[in-house]
């Protein structure tokens, strides 16, 4: 993970946005006032920003086989953890434990972005998010939202698509 400058933590940047900027990306960031009595991170960042489910996606951290992998999926539906571990090659996984996935990416639950993680996991992002123009996920803290393209996405965390999310 690359350290910020004193700029760049000045500005309120995440370790997300900053490989954005560094990329060359071109990506709107979108606040909201986070609520945590809300129950789903993800419907409370499509709700605050008036955006359909579809189109705002989660990062979820799993055990594929010993591995960690971050699947980043619709907020509306859920992870096939079967279909996961399919498409990395892997036997069978489970979600990660929380400890080790925030320890290993550097952001906290509800917080995780696929991108700027403190350790680059093994990513798949879900074949739904290709429907769409742009997508939202985790700028990398609660009540911060990055929207880009899928394909921008997927080039810069080296992401496989596949279909792993269920309705």
């Amino acid at each position: 993970m690359a350290k910020k400058s004193k700029k760049q933590q000045q500005s309120g940047g995440t370790p997300a946005t900053v490989a954005l900027t560094a990329a060359g990306v071109s990506y709107t960031v979108h606040a909201y006032e986070h609520d945590p009595s809300h129950p789903s991170y993800g419907e409370e960042a499509a709700e605050a920003m008036g955006v359909s489910p579809d189109r705002v996606f989660k990062t979820l951290v799993a055990d594929v086989d010993g591995s960690l992998v971050v699947a980043v999926v619709p907020v509306a539906g859920s992870l096939d953890l079967k279909a996961l571990a399919t498409a990395v090659g892997g036997k069978r996984a489970a979600m990660a434990d929380p400890a080790a996935a925030e320890r290993t990416t550097g952001y906290v639950r509800g917080g995780i972005s696929p991108l700027g993680q403190r350790k680059k996991l093994r990513t798949v992002l879900d074949a739904s998010a290709s429907a769409h123009a742009t997508i939202c996920v985790s700028a990398g803290r609660r009540g911060l939202e990055v929207e880009l393209t899928p394909a921008d996405l997927a080039a810069l965390t080296e992401a496989v698509s596949a279909h792993v999310a269920r309705a």
